[in-house]
């Protein structure tokens, strides 16, 4: 099948120009100006931006945590991105502690096959790394099974917490495979002290979830990860950043030429700390960890993503509903599941809150929504632009269109949002996934199961290549 979509606005991390696409099958075939070519469907895009699907790395669908499992499984929570503008997740398949690494991946394989409406790859949480029994099957899941990331927690001792021997002996196998490490980087061990001191003294309530999680100890971890990648000879990758401290530990690495990588989330832009203090229990929904900070630190990060020291902007999609979930912490506030709802905002939200004030320009958006992403994993050029030859993975984006989050609307399985009531500019209209229109006037058109799984190629020629700045 052939579609044609005429009269739009392209723009790429680096190009932004009026131009016709054909695509053909899966594919993008052909760019031009007033293409005159015979196509099955034609998409009038006039007045629209044509842009790359967005790619999210960092999602967590059908994900068990603290008793429960995350709300969006791979059929809901892809549709609700697609209709965001999102065509490509990276989702993280989980080791348990003393278990196989390819049997987890086989477990998630097992969630997303035959479920997922967009393409997906996976990054390996790894809690196990002995020498003999699962270093071996980290260099077969580089090597052999396309997923060239694994992610390491600082936090949660006891669940997921590894030790700085493991994490240095994980960068290493990445360093000799061409892959990378990404790092939940907090200081878990002292924040577990500092929670049990909060709990001895009757601190039960959602704000010291955040109260308990300093913004030091964030800046520590990062500061040890990448400190620990420098002497591996590997590249590294922050995951949720949300805090100016840890920023700044990144940026003084990048300054001095080391490949250290980070991304940030839209709660850390949009919201801030004063969301514990709601009342009637509802600060449970802004539970996530990181925790939210204090509002100062948005222009920080705004900052950073301007200047190229944050590079991607994920959402750690983990949804718990409030009605029965977020209740598990109740009378406790670790207990309450980690997690916030977001896959379907993304787009417009950093439309709005980037390009429409003058923050980011609409290259820098597309970037940091697609592009990035794509080269960082192991991606590009078959997703994250539009070029011949790439996949016909493509957003029409109404610049001018305004919309109003809300649980009402949204099509997340989650009961409520983050955002709820903020008014946007910038909206997904039409969205193509591999040449496939899945997403028109507000209705999902595709068919779970669609998604492809994604091998990804070797990633770190492309990461040492790319330590530069914007400045």
């Amino acid at each position: 099948m052939k579609t044609l979509i005429k009269n739009g606005r392209i723009v790429t991390a680096v190009d932004d120009y009026q131009a016709d696409i054909l695509i053909d099958g899966e594919t993008i075939e052909l760019i031009g100006k007033k293409l005159d070519v015979p196509a099955d469907k034609i998409i009038d895009a006039t007045d629209r931006l044509v842009i790359p699907g967005g790619i999210d790395p960092h999602t967590h669908m059908d994900m068990p945590f603290g008793g429960t499992t995350s709300a969006d499984n791979f059929e809901t929570g892809t549709i609700a991105a697609a209709h965001g503008g999102t065509t490509c997740i990276i989702d993280f398949a989980i080791q348990g502690k003393g278990t196989s690494i390819l049997a987890a991946l086989d477990t998630w394989h097992g969630k997303a096959g035959g479920r997922a409406a967009i393409d997906y790859g996976f990054h390996m949480i790894v809690t196990d790394l002995s020498p003999k029994d699962h270093v071996p099957e980290m260099r077969q899941l580089m090597d052999k099974e396309g997923v060239l990331s694994c992610k390491l927690f600082m936090a949660y001792p006891g669940v997921l917490l590894v030790d700085d021997a493991t994490i240095f002996r994980a960068m290493s196998v990445a360093a000799d495979h061409g892959g990378l490490i990404c790092m939940h980087a907090e200081n878990g061990v002292v924040i577990n002290e500092i929670v049990a001191r909060a709990l001895a003294e009757g601190k039960t309530g959602p704000k010291y979830h955040a109260l308990t999680r300093p913004v030091l100890a964030e800046a520590e971890g990062v500061h040890r990860a990448i400190c620990l990648a420098e002497m591996a000879g590997a590249p590294v990758y922050i995951v949720h950043l949300s805090c100016a401290e840890a920023l700044r530990k990144v940026k003084e690495a990048r300054d001095l030429g080391v490949p250290a990588f980070a991304e940030t989330c839209p709660q850390y832009l949009f919201l801030d700390y004063t969301y514990y203090e709601r009342e009637n229990f509802e600060g449970a929904k802004y539970v996530m960890t990181p925790p939210l900070r204090d509002k100062w630190h948005q222009e920080e990060l705004w900052t950073g993503l301007r200047m190229n020291d944050l590079q991607v902007v994920s959402t750690d999609h983990c949804p718990f509903c409030f009605a029965d979930q977020k209740q598990l912490g109740k009378d406790d506030f670790t207990k309450i599941p980690n997690g916030g709802p977001g896959v379907e905002n993304r787009m417009s939200l950093i439309y709005n809150g980037g390009v429409v004030p003058g923050r980011i320009s609409v290259n820098r958006f597309v970037e940091i929504t697609s592009t990035a992403a794509a080269k960082i994993f192991g991606l590009f050029p078959r997703k994250g632009t539009i070029a011949p030859g790439s996949d016909a993975d493509i957003v029409i984006f109404n610049p001018n269109k305004k919309m109003t989050i809300s649980a009402k609307t949204h099509h997340m399985n989650v009961d409520y949002n983050c955002y709820e009531g903020m008014e946007v500019t910038g909206v997904t209209e039409t969205v193509l996934s591999r040449g496939k229109v899945v997403i028109e006037d507000g209705k999902y058109l595709g068919n779970p199961g669609d998604g492809k799984y994604l091998k990804r190629s070797s990633v770190q020629q492309a990461l040492r290549s790319t330590v530069v700045s914007h400045r």
